[in-house]
């Protein structure tokens, strides 16, 4: 009798978005529940997403991500059917750990669509899994989060490809283009206590250096929540008027801090950002985020290998390769 493997099915876990505009305010609700959020502050979000029909392009590219790593694996193995739960719009994650237990999954491997150490984009991926765990009860399946993959070369393989697209694309030399890398700003009170910041300019620093760009800067996007509360920053959209007054005319912004395009990368740069540039006449061009890059389907499959088979985590750097658990006071926000 063959030994039981470590694990029989793999999880991938998102955010989750919209796909009409009638799941807009409910998808918002959970988003900001619990928070004190004012409903004049949802209804006007809500209106990014009228201007793309109420889509958030996360679920779709999810799909093809689905698709392509259900590739890799067949090729590839190892063997492990995959299931896809999300925080915040359907299929959530309480529904999936149910559909899973009930097809006699044990243990399962999470893939977390964040590259990153923070409350939000580990931590509370975590408190989710747990939740959804404790809904269904004793017969959930144990599910093991892969690591965190900011450094992996697969990773920054994936991003530096989509930056020389883009580098193409502008059609300027490479001394006189500037390379903003952007990621989701969060408070200063949870950065303290997360290596989130700290991964980002690591990430940046050697996506840079593979297309050897020299004039790169890290800035932030998307921020929420009171003004006089401190937050990461800069803002990309003052970072480029600071780069307008500097003579600076040709950039690529690459959404580094994330890993598909959804609403922020959309509505802040391919919106917000792109209406800016063209005000200070900047010539600027948005590299694509890793989506479905094979590389990066290649990296998921390694991250799985890591656990099943023992292969050593591969990295870039001297950060060295994530851990595999988190120690129980990592990414807590200091209160």
């Amino acid at each position: 009798m063959q030994d039981e493997p470590k694990y029989d099915a793999a999880l991938l876990v998102s955010f989750g978005g919209p796909e009409g505009m009638n799941d807009v305010l409910p998808f918002l609700e959970n988003v900001l529940r619990g928070r004190n959020v004012p409903r004049e502050r949802m209804v006007h979000v809500a209106r990014h997403y009228e201007m793309f029909d109420g889509v958030s392009p996360i679920n779709e590219q999810n799909r093809r991500l689905i698709a392509a790593l259900k590739e890799e694996l067949a090729v590839n193995g190892p063997a492990l059917p995959i299931y896809w739960g999300n925080r915040n719009w359907h299929p959530l994650l309480k529904d999936t750990v149910a559909q899973m237990a009930r097809d006699g999954v044990r243990r399962a491997l999470a893939f977390v669509t964040s590259a990153y150490s923070s409350y939000s984009s580990c931590r509370q991926y975590l408190q989710n899994i747990s939740e959804a765990q404790a809904s269904v009860g004793p017969g959930a399946p144990q599910i093991d989060k892969l690591r965190a993959f900011y450094n992996h070369p697969l990773f920054i393989e994936a991003n530096a490809d989509h930056v020389v697209l883009a580098l193409r694309d502008l059609g300027t030399k490479l001394t006189s283009t500037h390379l903003v890398f952007t990621a989701h700003s969060i408070p200063e009170s949870m950065a303290t206590n997360a290596a989130y910041s700290e991964q980002l300019h690591e990430a940046s620093r050697l996506v840079a250096s593979a297309v050897g760009m020299e004039n790169w800067h890290l800035v932030y996007q998307s921020r929420s929540g009171s003004p006089s509360q401190p937050w990461l920053g800069p803002d990309v959209c003052e970072f480029l008027k600071q780069l307008s007054t500097r003579g600076v005319s040709n950039i690529v912004i690459a959404p580094i801090g994330f890993v598909s395009d959804h609403m922020e990368v959309i509505y802040d740069l391919d919106v917000e950002a792109k209406q800016l540039a063209e005000e200070l006449k900047l010539n600027m061009r948005r590299a694509a985020t890793a989506g479905t890059h094979p590389f990066f389907v290649k990296m998921i499959r390694e991250l799985i290998m890591e656990r099943t088979d023992g292969v050593a985590g591969r990295y870039l750097g001297s950060h060295g390769a994530s851990h595999d658990m988190c120690d129980p006071l990592c990414c807590l926000p200091k209160t």
